[in-house]
């Protein structure tokens, strides 16, 4: 009777994916692959990126990202999140962002809706992300998670053309109407 070990993977094994316009993360050791994003994708990234530069880049609170960048939390944890906020200078290397974000949004699409609300919701929070953000383009709702005890905990979520005030930086407001259009 025979078997087979399974190797988990790691940021080395990332080096070597093709260059195809896929994205290409590790959870834990496992490979998760999707496709690229939908142009309604990236004008709700681009639209909603603008808005988070324009808060955290005017009160030097942080510097935004934008996919594709690596995230490297771990060896085998190596996230390309749709945007994020890095507070910390020392985690920007030549490789990525190398320690946990301020802030990680992911933008829901039917072939990452399960993953972003399942494991890497899970992985980010254990991994030290302090905020996480859904944005489903679908229900046009923002939701907006606080890290609390190890785990994301809902903090404020908004949907449809209205403002949402974030309670964790004062003055930031995101206007949901300008991402759906």
């Amino acid at each position: 009777m025979g078997f087979e070990l399974k190797r988990k993977l790691d940021y080395s094994d990332l080096q070597v994916t093709p260059g195809d316009g896929k994205r290409y993360e590790l959870i834990e050791g496992e490979l998760h692959v999707t496709p690229s994003p939908n142009p309604a994708h990236q004008r709700i990234s681009m639209r909603l990126q603008r808005q988070l530069v324009a808060y955290f880049d005017d009160r030097a609170l942080g510097e935004v990202f934008y996919a594709p960048v690596d995230v490297i939390l771990t060896a085998r944890d190596v996230f390309v999140p749709d945007l994020l906020v890095v507070a910390n200078p020392a985690h920007i290397s030549r490789r990525g962002i190398e320690g946990p974000p301020l802030l990680v949004v992911e933008i829901l699409s039917p072939s990452t809706s399960k993953a972003d609300r399942g494991v890497k919701s899970r992985r980010y929070a254990e991994l030290g992300v302090e905020h996480y953000w859904i944005v489903d383009p679908e229900r046009k709702r923002l939701q907006c998670y606080r890290l609390a005890d190890g785990a994301f905990q809902p903090l404020v979520e908004a949907e449809g053309e209205t403002t949402l005030p974030h309670p964790a930086w004062d003055g930031l407001a995101i206007d949901l109407g300008i991402l759906w259009r």
